[in-house]
């Protein structure tokens, strides 16, 4: 996450479950120093039932935590190298 990157500070994961099938966002387990500040964002993903191509296709804000979540549901399609400069 490149906010984690400005921080200096690259501890930590996320990762999603999705339901096979449906792709429907049924979990989020979020490890780092600054997770608290996703949390509600994926609750609210989780809450309205979205799949992880729709929550990678929303729009986050640079240099936030919260576009972790988009990275993350972003691997679900696309090589990890490819979603930012930094994150390979």
């Amino acid at each position: 996450v490149p906010r984690a990157l400005a921080n200096f500070d690259t501890r930590g994961f996320i990762k999603l479950v999705i339901e096979e099938g449906s792709g429907r966002l049924i979990g989020v387990q979020a490890v780092a120093p600054e997770a608290g500040e996703l949390i509600q964002t994926a609750v609210l993903a989780i809450r309205n039932r979205m799949t992880v191509q729709e929550l990678a296709d929303q729009l986050f804000p640079y240099l936030t935590m919260v576009e972790g979540l988009k990275l993350a549901a972003q691997t679900f399609s696309k090589d990890v190298k490819q979603l930012s400069c930094c994150a390979g």
